[in-house]
């Protein structure tokens, strides 16, 4: 078997083959483009070539990369000549089991005996493709997104027979192409992400089956819970013909209860296809589609679609297709969306969940919506969580138990903030989620713990906090999954409380302000002491045009900065200003000279570590932050206070000394 591939055939030039071309021939690998119909395959270049230039324009490519992939590219109308020295073959014609195994059969009669034969199919069991070969050792799932230059999951999925090498062989292939490998441990319809698109596809087949509600008004809910496009205009777009097979195909190789949905498969005898026919659901004569503005539906609920899904990862947990960090991977990247089924049931009791399932299975007499043995014996928490026991060996059950954790760990995703230790007694905490370095829980956290670590150091005196690369924060992540008020609440109230403790940290702080500090970005700046910013970053609050309110204690710690006035101007109004213009405030403290302003803080801060007390700092900065919230009297005494406690220490002495001797002080904090 060829275990190193550099010479691959895709056999289909529609709208994936020919994506998925482009991106093998970008990755390096010499590819060939087989169709058996040339008008698909002049399409297909004229495709590719108009791609590839669209990624030099925008500067993804460069040109002679751009040359270089064209070059990499061979386009054939005869299988054998396609494959007859490929090292990979990738099938990406339609979703017929009967074309997909003439497919394999014709390529496995031409290619080497030793090459590898991939199926993009997005539902039909690997292993009865390989059936149709002479070498089902050597048949593999290879699926991708559409559009595979621009999705970056791909399923590898292995048959009942394929030998564990060309799986690794297939990860690593995926790898070398930039995207993320998610790996289904056993052979099932629909994989991960097309297994659980399935539930949906049915749920809003039904909607229409029963007159529950127009997709109009199904699609207007979904706008108005921020998704880009609702699940009618998605089916449209892609087509109504896509979302039928699905379900026939479901009906036949997983249960029958998918083929109780009659709206789709109607719709398709009656050539209203969507997008590509011109009308589906609505009317695409002018390019996109043409939605009644009708009240969005109170019938149809997230909940719904998040207990279907639910549901149906928890049965691949149980049939041990896949592990939970895999299905939450694959829908988030493989669906586009923030988060996935495994996060949203954390936030949900099992009772939650179970019932609303039940609902829904009573509701539309579908026992595939009912609740799964794990959900139905109160076991959620220990599927989501990979604790469910492994079956036994050969055991056949109708939902069997997840398999055991792999012998290594998983690779641990990258942190999201992390502390950087520089010379001259400076410390830098970093946000590390690129492009925008947006807060979450997960940020927060490692905030708080970084927070209380420095607290303690003796040897750190300045601490800057910054953002990985361009952005400081362009603010709250609000895609995150609230499960109620009550929880977004919650998620207000760490973010105010882990801004106090960075306020109140006895260290000097300095916010390091570049390209966007908005939101809860800003409000991370207000927290800190000092604030350097370049002249061109953009800082504001976005809030009020979110339907939100800056709620880390922006709207507090603001007005006592800047004064009321300027206060409402900057909140009320959503007002954007830069860097310049917060300086002339009193909003930003020092500004930046052109280049790297991480590093021109960094030398301010070990400016400030070399020559300021480090105790008075942290007496000063108590009375600075305490003082706005006692009486006058208190704060004299506060300030009186503090002045005999430092009256005591070395640093003072030393301060003198210098002072007198005309020297710089070296202070020790004591």
């Amino acid at each position: 078997m060829a275990m190193e591939i550099k010479k691959v055939a895709v056999v289909g030039a529609g709208d994936m083959g020919h994506g998925i071309a482009e991106l093998f021939a970008v990755n390096g690998y010499e590819v060939k483009l087989m169709d058996k119909f040339p008008a698909m395959l002049d399409k297909a270049k004229a495709r590719i070539g108009a791609s590839l230039d669209k990624l030099v324009e925008k500067g993804k490519l460069s040109k002679d990369d751009s040359d270089s992939a064209r070059s990499r590219l061979a386009f054939f109308s005869d299988m054998g000549e396609a494959v007859s020295d490929a090292d990979l073959v990738v099938e990406a014609v339609p979703e017929s089991l009967e074309l997909k195994r003439s497919i394999f059969k014709e390529a496995s009669s031409h290619a080497p005996k030793d090459a590898i034969l991939a199926s993009n199919t997005s539902n039909i069991r690997i292993t009865d493709l390989g059936e149709a070969t002479s070498r089902p050792g050597q048949v593999v799932g290879f699926h991708f997104f559409n559009p595979p230059m621009l999705m970056k999951l791909v399923e590898v999925i292995p048959g009942s027979k394929t030998e564990p090498a060309v799986v690794d062989v297939m990860e690593a292939v995926g790898e070398r192409l930039g995207r993320t490998v998610v790996k289904v441990l056993k052979d099932s319809p629909g994989f991960i992400v097309n297994r659980i698109n399935a539930a949906d596809t049915l749920l809003f087949c039904l909607i229409l089956d029963k007159g529950i509600a127009t997709p109009a008004e199904v699609d207007n809910f979904a706008r108005g819970q921020g998704l880009p496009m609702g699940p009618y205009e998605l089916l449209d777009f892609v087509g109504v013909d896509i979302g039928a097979d699905s379900l026939a195909y479901f009906s036949q190789a997983l249960s029958s209860d998918y083929g109780k949905g009659t709206t789709f498969a109607r719709m398709v005898k009656e050539g209203n296809l969507g997008k590509k026919t011109g009308k589906g659901f609505y009317d695409w004569s002018t390019g996109r589609a043409q939605i009644p503005k009708v009240p969005a539906t109170d019938k149809v609920s997230l909940m719904d679609i998040f207990a279907l899904e639910i549901n149906e990862s928890v049965k691949m947990i149980e049939e041990g297709v896949a592990r939970p960090e895999d299905i939450e991977k694959g829908v988030t990247l493989g669906m586009n969306r923030p988060f996935g089924p495994i996060t949203v049931a954390k936030d949900l009791s099992n009772a939650e969940v179970k019932g609303k399932l039940e609902e829904l299975a009573a509701r539309f007499e579908c026992n595939i919506f009912a609740p799964t043995r794990s959900i139905a014996e109160g076991k959620l928490r220990d599927a989501i969580e990979g604790r469910l026991s492994p079956p036994a060996p050969g055991a056949q059950v109708t939902h069997a138990a997840a398999p055991p954790a792999p012998a290594q760990e998983p690779p641990t995703e990258a942190e999201p903030i992390r502390l950087e230790r520089l010379e001259g007694g400076v410390a830098r905490i970093l946000i590390s989620r690129p492009r925008l370095n947006l807060i979450n829980a997960s940020v927060l956290d490692g905030l708080d713990r970084i927070v209380s670590e420095l607290s303690n150091d003796p040897d750190v005196r300045v601490v800057l906090v910054s953002g990985e690369g361009k952005v400081f924060s362009a603010g709250a992540d609000l895609s995150q999954f609230y499960n109620n008020s009550v929880a977004f609440m919650e998620f207000a109230r760490k973010g105010a409380r882990t801004l106090r403790r960075l306020s109140d940290m006895p260290k000097l702080t300095i916010a390091v302000l570049k390209e966007y500090a908005l939101g809860g970005g800003l409000e991370l700046a207000l927290a800190c002491d000092l604030r350097v910013a370049t002249e061109d970053v953009e800082i504001g609050f976005p809030e009020l045009t979110r339907g939100l309110v800056p709620a880390w204690s922006g709207s507090q710690r603001l007005p006592q900065l800047l004064g009321l006035s300027r206060a409402n101007s900057l909140i009320l109004t959503s007002e954007r200003i830069d860097g310049k213009r917060a300086y002339e405030m009193g909003l930003v403290n020092r500004l930046l000279s052109q280049g790297d302003p991480d590093d021109a803080a960094a030398k301010y801060g070990a400016e400030l570590a070399s020559s300021q007390a480090p105790v008075s700092t942290m007496l000063a900065k108590k009375l600075l932050n305490r003082g706005s919230e006692v009486p006058s009297d208190v704060g004299l005494e506060m300030e009186a206070m503090a002045a005999g406690i430092l009256f005591g220490t070395e640093d003072l002495r030393e301060g003198i000394s210098a002072f007198l001797g005309k020297r710089k002080p070296e202070f020790k904090g004591k």
